[in-house]
């Protein structure tokens, strides 16, 4: 049978580019409500101390594991030794605490912070200028997976690596491993059953993001940014949006994925309690994995 785990990102509880969108909880209640949800795995944020002698006993308390977390890579347009002093304190961190993956997001460019920055005006990239930057995350990924921890290659809305061609020709040009989130991609246009199938052989982590489709289909993206986006609700999770994650799960089980599937959706608290979410999202979720085969490490 095959295994996988289920956990969640502090996005839900704490939004790092929305402040207004940031329940007020501490570290410690954060994990006791992953904890309550039945989630055993959460992926670190800014409010995480980054080293295990202080993180370590909070996390036992609530049988809680690392399990991945984002680092703003500037690849792009930097340079890879200056990459490598820039994730050298993350990296250690995260070979202490055990973690599958850091979560590589390329922030060069990248307008997904701007608020006043419409969706429109994301970075484009050539195929020449993809295959330069291809082979750039390829050797950094090779050196933090020679050193002990592998990079998960994070395609995301309003950057460079968007679309389900711009991942087509960034898989083509590189070896890095994938990170697949159902959420952007359905968001940027993409078929996530078709990425599944091209790209499985690559993918090593997993986001369950949902998006709530009619959010999305009202942008002006002439106008709005993805902040905006999130602002407005285009994220949730599993079970509460637009996506079929029984048939997303039922492709990645069928390409023998095994490993984390990690509740990512930033939204609203008050409307949207994060308790009440990673709850509704956890039992989604196993109820697909149930469905697909998957054996969920309790």
């Amino acid at each position: 049978m095959l295994k996988a785990q289920l956990g969640i990102a502090p996005i839900a509880w704490w939004n790092d580019d929305l402040a207004e969108l940031s329940d007020d909880v501490s570290l410690d209640e954060c994990l006791r409500q992953a904890a309550e949800a039945g989630l055993t795995g959460m992926e670190t944020g800014r409010r995480f101390p980054m080293n295990m002698d202080e993180l370590g006993p909070i996390l036992d308390r609530h049988g809680i594991s690392v399990c991945g977390g984002w680092f703003s890579g500037l690849l792009l347009d930097g340079d890879i030794e200056v990459e490598k002093d820039r994730i050298a304190e993350q990296h250690a961190f995260f070979v202490a605490a055990g973690a599958p993956c850091i979560v590589y997001g390329e922030t060069a460019r990248s307008v997904q912070g701007e608020r006043s920055t419409p969706l429109a005006q994301k970075p484009k990239l050539t195929e020449a200028e993809i295959a330069a930057y291809g082979r750039k995350v390829s050797d950094f990924a090779d050196w933090c997976a020679a050193e002990g921890m592998p990079l998960s290659y994070h395609h995301h809305m309003a950057a460079a690596i968007e679309t389900e061609a711009e991942l087509d020709l960034f898989m083509k040009h590189s070896s890095v491993p994938l990170l697949f989130d159902a959420g952007h991609m359905a968001f940027a246009g993409g078929n996530n059953l078709r990425v599944i199938d091209k790209h499985h052989a690559r993918i090593s982590h997993v986001h369950t993001k949902d998006v709530r489709m009619p959010v999305i289909d009202a942008l002006d993206r002439t106008v709005e940014s993805f902040l905006d986006a999130v602002i407005k609700g285009a994220f949730t999770v599993p079970g509460d949006g637009s996506l079929d994650f029984e048939e997303i799960v039922k492709a990645l089980a069928a390409k023998q994925y095994e490993g984390w599937f990690v509740i990512e959706a930033e939204q609203d608290p008050i409307p949207n309690p994060p308790l009440d979410m990673a709850i509704k999202g956890r039992a989604e979720l196993k109820r697909v994995m149930d469905a697909a085969g998957y054996e969920v490490s309790a």
